[in-house]
């Protein structure tokens, strides 16, 4: 692939409010996953992987974190000259007084022509910055190429039942585009669009300059794809056979993080042809006590455990103190957690002290009172920079954020479906 002949615009931008907490402070693209990375580093990966040394990152909600890891692109690689990764901003255009948010995906892209225009690219392959899966954009461009596409849309085939969750493209026998259809309650194929798509930039740029027109809020889904299709171009499927979660809510995050340590995982973070990069922090070894036990686990750099972790991820400088135990729970980096606290299915967010003897995830699955339709597996989510007072016993589905008090759980009890929020917060 010549230097310039594609290059990227991933969008990352989006707060994720399915993630509750979690996305309180930093956009969806920037949490945490799998121990040692975050939910970007997989798309940037797929990008120097594939060959893209041109990409620009579309940021919005909550940029400042995700700046900060991506930084001038060092761990992939795309600390470049010529090229490499931009951040892209809303900023104030020529003759505006003020600036104007990016509406829609479409017209997030239209905002940045200029920026496209400078590599002068013959594609853009546009990506979102939120799911976990590795791809080779390489290939999908040889098939753009060879059907003399003007759109390429990568698929992926799910069970027929599960299909209206999705938007369906409706394709004939060589994989041509002839429809396509947001969410149908009976749905003609079982081709779920990724939101990955390869476009011949010139016809896009048309494209997405007319639309604008019409579309304040210009979206590729609702706007673009099915204006392409009305004018008869040239639009194909690309159908990807592979690993892709959509982690955008509470189970779907914790089931993909979990999914990592299973013996034969299907989504492989050890392979040395397709690895994934990430911005790291030197740290030392993690130890592992004399009467700590571990299994089925991730562990990652500068952890101490001395208590016992089961079927976890626990991210970097984690302290599991003695007795402690964690079963089927995330941690994310600069946690501790207190001498015989039991922690069973919970989401820790990162530098979060939980005190000795607290025990989580106990009693029925009530959802939380607050935000039924985020919190209602099961699972209780911590916040960020939270102090949860020794001895508490906290249920399920609860949320907790803030340096917490003894006075703020009644009797020393979170009942499930209960929330403690210290400052006026999204759920």
């Amino acid at each position: 692939m010549s230097k310039n002949e594609m290059i990227a615009m991933l969008l990352a931008g989006g707060q994720g409010s399915r993630l509750g907490i979690l996305t309180k402070k930093i956009a969806k693209p920037a949490v945490a996953f799998g121990g040692s990375y975050r939910i970007i580093d997989f798309a940037l990966s797929n990008c120097i992987n594939s060959g893209v040394y041109t990409v620009g990152v579309l940021t919005q909600y909550q940029p400042l974190r995700l700046n900060q890891h991506i930084g001038i692109g060092i761990p992939w690689d795309l600390d470049r000259q010529n090229g490499g990764v931009t951040i892209l901003t809303p900023h104030v255009k020529s003759g505006e007084e003020s600036g104007e948010w990016f509406m829609g995906t479409a017209n997030a892209i239209y905002q940045n022509i200029e920026y496209i225009d400078q590599n002068d690219p013959e594609y853009v392959l546009i990506l979102s910055g939120d799911h976990i899966y590795k791809m080779d954009y390489s290939k999908m461009l040889e098939l753009h190429k060879e059907k003399e596409a003007t759109a390429t849309i990568a698929v992926l085939e799910v069970p027929m039942e599960e299909a209206s969750r999705f938007g369906i493209m409706n394709a004939d026998a060589q994989d041509r585009i002839y429809e396509f259809e947001e969410k149908p309650a009976q749905p003609k194929s079982n081709l779920a669009s990724m939101g990955i798509y390869i476009f011949t930039w010139k016809k896009l740029r048309e494209v997405l300059i007319a639309d604008s027109r019409i579309h304040a809020d210009s979206d590729f889904g609702n706007h673009i794809i099915p204006k392409l299709l009305a004018e008869e171009e040239a639009l194909y499927a690309y159908r990807f056979h592979g690993y892709w979660k959509d982690v955008g809510t509470i189970q779907s995050y914790w089931e993909a993080n979990r999914e990592l340590i299973k013996t034969l995982p299907d989504f492989n973070l050890y392979e040395d042809d397709w690895k994934i990069y990430t911005n790291t922090v030197h740290q030392p070894p993690q130890f592992i006590g004399e009467h700590a036990q571990v299994t089925t686990s991730i562990i990652s750099d500068g952890c101490e455990v001395y208590g016992s972790v089961h079927s976890s991820v626990l991210g970097r400088d984690v302290i599991v103190e003695e007795g402690a135990k964690i079963k089927d729970s995330i941690i994310m980096a600069n946690c501790v957690i207190g001498k015989n606290a039991v922690i069973d299915t919970c989401i820790i967010d990162e530098n979060t002290v939980v005190n000795e003897g607290v025990q989580m995830g106990l009693w029925d699955n009530i959802p939380n009172e607050d935000k039924p339709k985020i919190y209602h597996t099961g699972i209780t989510v911590v916040g960020e920079d939270t102090v949860i007072p020794p001895g508490m016993q906290i249920g399920k589905n609860c949320v907790i954020y803030g340096a917490t008090t003894p006075e703020q759980y009644p009797e020393g009890k979170l009942p499930s479906g209960q929330s403690i929020i210290l400052e006026e917060v999204e759920l």
